[in-house]
């Protein structure tokens, strides 16, 4: 019922198609997306002929192929017109008995008869700006209003040089390994380079207080990073950002905010009054992930 088709056999036309027309349609499952996102290191599970389709990235550890989403892939699972919990199991039991896993995201609206781990993203669906705004907390709306002297030295800069960009994300960046982090922002250069990232600058005084990192897509935009200077934090440079982003493309796409572990990030995101989209995943601890590779290592052997 399900086959493995790896990536230099994939009928792209057919998996576009299967990814344009199904019912839970993400961004993260595009070809140009995964590609720069997985450096082409993915493959897909199908169903019957492209009716139903499961992107699957990985990774090589010690020889041995193992399922990792890459960065900034917040959810995959199965795509197809109709979702079908039944189909969806198939997938499931196909991927778990097949691969070494480490993480693996379902997403929002895949239904499946094995309850996973759940995680918070949070969404707005298109309608007029005026509407949304209107269900933005009280708190959200007053850190909008900007003070005079903020609007008078201010103003939003779209796209700005990209080495400034590139600088502004080192120098705020928090927790992040050097090495990690200018893998990050190649990624981000690289989204922004074939035009499916835009970055939205705040500057107060001339300088770079805030900037936004926003993917998009026709029918979806998501924002994939916030950074800020600290010492700028009270005048909300980051809200105004964001309000703005969603006035400019609210009335027909959805704005995905890409959810948050953090506590006081998931905070900020709920004063914009998104909806909450939880979806599940497959996430293995190190010891079962170790005894998984051994395993498969001596199988190759």
């Amino acid at each position: 019922m399900i086959k493995r088709v790896k990536y230099q056999d994939i009928d792209f036309r057919k998996y576009n198609k299967c990814i344009e027309n199904s019912v839970q349609k993400k961004f993260y499952a595009e070809r140009i997306f995964l590609d720069i996102a997985s450096g082409k290191n993915w493959e897909i599970l199908i169903y019957k002929d492209y009716e139903a389709v499961m992107p699957i990235p990985w990774v090589k550890k010690y020889g041995v192929k193992m399922v990792q989403n890459p960065k900034l892939c917040q959810q995959l699972g199965v795509f197809s017109k109709t979702d079908s919990k039944k189909i969806n199991d198939a997938f499931y039991c196909f991927l778990v008995e097949n691969y070494v896993i480490r993480y693996y995201p379902f997403n929002d609206i895949n239904e499946l008869s094995t309850p996973l781990k759940k995680r918070n993203n949070f969404l707005i669906f298109p309608d007029q700006y005026e509407n949304v705004r209107q269900k933005y907390s009280p708190k959200r709306k007053r850190k909008l209003r900007l003070d005079q002297e903020v609007l008078d030295y201010s103003e939003m800069i779209k796209n700005p040089d990209i080495l400034i960009v590139a600088d502004f994300i080192r120098s705020t960046a928090l927790g992040a390994e050097s090495k990690d982090l200018e893998k990050f922002i190649a990624l981000l250069t690289s989204f922004f380079h074939h035009r499916k990232l835009d970055f939205y600058a705040f500057f107060y005084h001339q300088k770079l207080i805030n900037l936004i990192a926003i993917y998009k897509e026709d029918y979806s935009v998501a924002l994939l990073g916030t950074y800020n200077d600290r010492k700028y934090l009270k005048i909300n440079g980051s809200s105004y950002l964001i309000d703005k982003v969603i006035a400019e493309n609210i009335d027909t796409k959805i704005f995905d905010f890409e959810g948050s572990e953090i506590p006081a990030v998931e905070e900020f995101f709920r004063g914009f009054r998104p909806e909450l989209r939880p979806y599940q995943c497959i996430q293995v601890g190190n010891t079962d992930l170790i005894i998984k590779m051994i395993k498969k290592i001596f199988v190759i052997r």
